[in-house]
């Protein structure tokens, strides 16, 4: 497994390709949060780590052609799982996990590792790492510290409810406590409100 693991890592560390709010640095993250829920709820760490690894994959051919990277990040991951040997039932686990992860998404994650990467995905967007990456996204958008509050309070805000597994509720509210006093410290620093 480890050998397939570090195959995956290259592969990410090569297709992902880019820095930013979504870059590699983030997917090391959603794995290190996925690891530690993991272990906690009893997932199958196999399928859970290859889909934490991948879940980004596709967000260049997003960000190129439009298409959700949850639908054809999950596409090329099944293609790259099959050709390091997995089987097809670890295939199918880390497909659904990657095709459900996304906060914008109607599909429900219907498995352990999906709720788990789920979970881990939107934490990362929340606490102090999701504040740096609110305004790191606004930057990117050229916008400015009015957009990156717009985005704490539209979406990051309502995250804490969203959460499947007790792990990741546990963190959420440290998480969710320490934004709202941010946001709160600063629309009073900019005499503004949110």
């Amino acid at each position: 497994m480890n050998h397939q693991i570090d195959s995956i890592r290259n592969y990410v560390s090569t297709t992902l390709g880019m820095n930013g709010a979504h870059g590699l640095d983030h997917t090391l993250r959603v794995t290190d949060l996925c690891t530690q829920i993991g272990r906690r709820e009893g997932a199958d760490m196999e399928i859970l780590i290859a889909a934490a690894l991948l879940h980004d994959i596709a967000r260049p051919v997003e960000e190129e052609l439009g298409i959700p990277h949850e639908e054809e990040g999950s596409r090329m991951a099944e293609g790259l799982l099959r050709s390091l040997g997995y089987p097809e039932s670890m295939i199918s686990g880390v497909s659904h996990a990657i095709l459900t992860h996304r906060y914008r998404t109607s599909r429900i994650p219907e498995t352990l590792e999906a709720k788990i990467l789920s979970d881990a995905d939107k934490l990362d967007a929340m606490g102090a790492v999701g504040i740096a990456r609110a305004f790191m996204t606004a930057g990117e958008w050229n916008g400015d510290m009015q957009d990156a509050l717009d985005h704490i309070r539209d979406k990051l805000l309502n995250l804490k409810a969203l959460m499947y597994t007790a792990g990741g509720q546990e963190i959420a509210r440290e998480r969710h406590q320490y934004l709202e006093k941010f946001r709160d410290a600063l629309c009073k620093e900019l005499n503004s409100t949110v």
